[in-house]
């Protein structure tokens, strides 16, 4: 199957809370990344803030203890586990119910041994994205075996680096390369472009809704952050992770009006996702 997906396919994702609900019911949350060359702060914040405005209960930045200085006066509502060995990843991790990591990773060894500790150990939802991806590069055999739920979320260019393929030859048959590989992969592949790309391998999602207004930096990561939030409560499948870009897209589209495609930057989308969340809830009682 390929769809392109509506507002209608999403809906029963966005609707109202329980009056007893509380932060518990709504999952825990992780973003790793960050480092001394690129402390991401910024970015690092943006993807935690996105995740709690993305409905989940709890958003945890961890990053190296040398840069916890860079990311704490980015954090409010977020909390902050800064780790210095695998031992630490593991505290860090163990009560998650999903993951992003690779943000502001610089090309460093002890990134590939933190990648292979979580995919060989963790078993949430697991999000790759940024340096997270190009740290794979090479490595895409420890995708088989993971006990993780896998979301990768390449752009072209990264995605040329997963395949060895080059971009040419990718955008000439875009959708069965996605397929082929997410399926030997054992993974979600969400391939971003103009018309993002949503697959598992054996049926795809197309995404259309964003704006030039998001080609700015760190819309990806606001993007990932989305997706980590709302797969700390969502079941991990197709339809969840293109509800993820179905909503980052609207986000981006409300804000672009807000503020114009040349003047908007990531954190208008982060603004604009409680707005695109009611929006989406107006749709639901239309159809309705």
């Amino acid at each position: 199957m390929i769809k392109e997906i509506k507002l209608e396919d999403i809906k029963e994702l966005f609707k109202r809370r329980d009056l007893e609900a509380n932060k518990g019911n709504f999952g825990k949350v992780g973003i790793l990344g960050g480092s001394l060359k690129y402390s991401g702060a910024v970015k690092l914040a943006a993807m935690s803030l996105s995740a709690l405005r993305s409905g989940c209960g709890l958003a945890r930045v961890i990053v190296p203890k040398k840069i916890i200085q860079s990311v704490s006066p980015y954090l409010l509502e977020q909390t902050m586990y800064p780790y210095e060995s695998i031992e630490d990843i593991k505290n860090a991790i163990q009560d998650l119910d999903s993951l992003a990591i690779g943000m502001g990773w610089d090309y460093q060894e002890n990134h590939l041994s933190i990648l292979k500790y979580v995919l060989e150990n963790f078993k949430g939802n697991l999000i790759l994205d940024a340096d997270g991806l190009n740290t794979l590069v090479g490595n895409l055999d420890l995708l088989k075996s993971s006990p993780a739920k896998i979301v990768l979320t390449p752009h072209l260019k990264e995605f040329s680096r997963l395949t060895n393929l080059s971009i040419e030859e990718i955008e000439k048959d875009k959708i069965s390369i996605a397929k082929s590989f997410a399926k030997e992969y054992h993974v979600i592949l969400l391939l971003k472009g103009h018309t993002t790309l949503v697959t598992d391998g054996e049926d795809v999602y197309l995404c259309t809704c964003g704006t030039p207004g998001m080609a700015t930096g760190g819309s990806g990561d606001v993007l990932s952050g989305i997706l980590t939030g709302m797969l700390g409560y969502l079941e991990y499948n197709l339809l969840s992770v293109s509800a993820g870009v179905m909503l980052n897209g609207l986000a981006g589209e409300i804000a672009e009006d807000k503020n114009t495609d040349i003047s908007m930057i990531a954190s208008d989308t982060i603004n604009s996702i409680s707005d695109a969340i009611k929006k989406i809830r107006e749709r639901s009682r239309i159809k309705d």
